[in-house]
């Protein structure tokens, strides 16, 4: 999957779930796009072959304040072979991949509640950081 990669970058995923209370099964999550709302790329590209991705360690903060860590592996082993599987999956249904698209390998962070005001910030070793504000 790498040698179809151009680059990859830190991101912040933001979840969205239109379930109450997160009393969410594994149905509920297909139905509401795996509680995908928006997502925030960071701005330095890194060619995958630089890069062992899953030694990559990561560090998330909410207003300064360190809420988790994590490491490319928590990615079901590897944040690759996450991406891998899904185009495998997806060619299963005649569907590909296209040039340019964004995809998401999967968190290295559990989800951590946003409040208007409140400013996320992820660094990740050799990727770079990159941060989000959510305006009161």
């Amino acid at each position: 999957m790498l040698l179809a990669t151009d680059y990859v970058l830190p991101a912040l995923e933001i979840v969205d779930s239109r379930v109450a209370d997160w009393k969410i099964k594994l149905q509920d999550t297909v139905a509401d796009n795996a509680s995908s709302g928006l997502y925030v790329l960071g701005g330095k590209p890194v060619k995958p072959e630089n890069i062992d991705l899953t030694l990559e360690g990561m560090v998330l903060y909410k207003n300064g304040e360190i809420m988790n860590t994590g490491v490319g592996a928590a990615a079901l082993g590897d944040p690759a072979a996450c991406v891998a599987r899904l185009a495998n999956k997806l060619f299963e249904f005649g569907i590909t991949l296209k040039a340019g698209e964004v995809i998401l390998s999967g968190t290295l962070s559990a989800a951590v509640n946003a409040e208007p005001g409140d400013h996320f910030q992820t660094r990740i070793a050799h990727l770079g950081e990159v941060s989000v504000s959510f305006q009161a």
